[in-house]
C-alpha cells in the first residue's frame, strides 16, 4: 500500500457520499507498499479502506479483482469485501483514478513470523486455492515467466548501478528459467503476493488476507513458492527449514500437493525470487519523485535467489512426502 495521489477533503466527501456508509469522520494515507494509493477511512458506521488504482494497474483487471473478493468472501474466506455504491457499482472514480471502497479487517501483520504463523498461512492459502476453484473470472499472470524479461529490459544497464554485475546475473537466470519452467501443474486462482504484510492475525489466529491486486490464474505451487520466499527466511537471509516445513504441512492439511508440484518447488522458488527481485529492481529505479513510499531493497531477493540456486531437491525445504 502507498499514497501516490493526494485527495482533497471535498473530493473525498463527495465520493463517500455516494455510498451508504455513514458520515465521514476522518481519513489518513497508508504509506506502505508500492502499487496503489490507500487511505484508512472512518465513518460514524464503520471503518473502510479506500484504494485509488494507480497507472501500473490495468483498469481492465479491476472487475476481476473486485468480483474475486466478493466470491471469496461469500465462500467464507476472511478478506476485504468491496462495498457497492448506492447505484450498485463496485468501482468509482476519485481524483482522476479508478477507486473502490472495501471493508476493514481487524488484525495486525507480524514482522517476524513464527512457526505457528507459517502453519496458519499455509492453511489459509490452500483454502483460498480451493475457494477460488469455481470463480468464473480469468486473469493471466502478467508477471509469470513470460513477463520477466520485458520487465528486466526496462531496467537495462541501470541494473548494475544497484549492484555490480547484477544485470548479467539476472540475464543468466532468465535464460535458465525460461527453458525449465513447468507449464502443466495444477492451477487456478492464486493470490501471488501473500507477504506477511498481507496476512492479518489476532493473537495467534489468522484473521484475514488482504491486497489481492496481483491475484491471477496460475499454478497453485507457485503461490506456495512465493510464500516460502516471503515467510521462511530470517533477517540474516538464512532459510528456516522449520518454518518451511510448518507452512507446507499446514497447506497439505487442506490441499495435498502432488508429486509433480513437490518436484517443481526448487524451480518455482527460484522463479518467485527472480520475480520479486525484478519488480523491486524496477521500483528502486522508477519510483516517482515525491511519492510517500520507500522502495524495498531488491538485493534481498538476489540473496534468496542464490540460496534457491543451491537447492537440488524439494526435500531441502523440509518436505515430508
Amino acid at each position: 500500500m502507498a499514497v501516490y495521489t493526494e485527495v482533497t477533503d471535498e473530493e473525498l466527501n463527495d465520493f463517500i457520499g455516494s455510498y451508504d456508509v455513514g458520515r465521514l469522520l476522518s481519513f489518513k494515507g497508508i504509506a506502505e507498499g508500492v502499487e496503489n494509493s490507500n487511505f484508512l477511512v472512518h465513518t460514524d458506521k464503520a471503518s473502510y479502506i479506500l484504494t485509488l488504482y494507480e497507472k501500473r494497474v490495468n483498469p481492465d483487471d479491476l472487475p476481476y479483482f473486485l468480483n474475486l473478493l466478493q466470491h471469496l468472501a461469500a465462500k467464507g474466506l476472511s478478506c476485504p469485501t468491496p462495498v457497492p455504491s448506492r447505484d450498485g457499482k463496485l468501482l468509482g472514480t476519485l481524483a482522476g483514478r479508478p477507486a473502490a471502497l472495501v471493508t476493514f479487517l481487524d488484525g495486525m501483520w507480524v514482522k517476524r513470523p513464527r512457526v505457528d504463523h507459517c502453519a496458519e498461512l499455509g492453511k489459509a492459502m490452500a483454502e483460498l486455492h480451493l475457494d477460488g476453484a469455481d470463480y468464473e473470472g480469468f486473469r493471466k499472470n502478467a508477471l509469470d515467466v513470460s513477463g520477466w524479461r520485458p520487465l528486466f529490459d526496462q531496467c537495462g544497464e541501470r541494473s548494475d548501478t544497484v549492484h555490480p554485475g547484477l544485470g548479467g546475473e539476472i540475464a543468466r537466470e532468465l535464460d535458465h528459467l525460461e527453458k525449465v519452467w513447468p507449464n502443466d501443474l495444477p492451477g487456478g486462482v492464486i493470490h501471488a503476493d501473500l507477504f506477511p504484510d498481507n496476512v492479518f492475525f489476532l493473537g495467534n489466529e489468522l484473521s484475514g488476507l488482504i491486497d489481492f491486486y496481483f491475484a491471477c490464474n496460475d499454478a497453485f505451487a507457485y503461490d506456495v513458492a512465493i510464500c516460502l520466499n516471503a515467510w521462511c527466511f530470517e533477517q540474516d537471509m538464512s532459510f528456516n527449514v522449520t518454518k518451511a516445513k510448518a507452512l507446507l504441512k499446514g497447506y497439505a492439511t487442506v490441499r495435498p500437493l502432488s508429486e509433480a508440484e513437490y518436484d517443481a518447488l526448487p524451480t518455482l522458488c527460484r522463479g518467485a525470487a527472480l520475480r520479486f527481485l525484478l519488480t523491486r529492481l524496477y521500483d528502486w529505479l522508477s519510483v516517482p519523485e515525491g511519492a510517500l513510499v520507500t522502495p524495498k531493497d531488491p538485493l534481498e531477493y538476489l540473496k534468496k535467489l542464490r540460496f534457491h540456486q543451491s537447492i537440488s531437491s524439494a526435500e531441502a525445504y523440509g518436505l515430508e512426502r
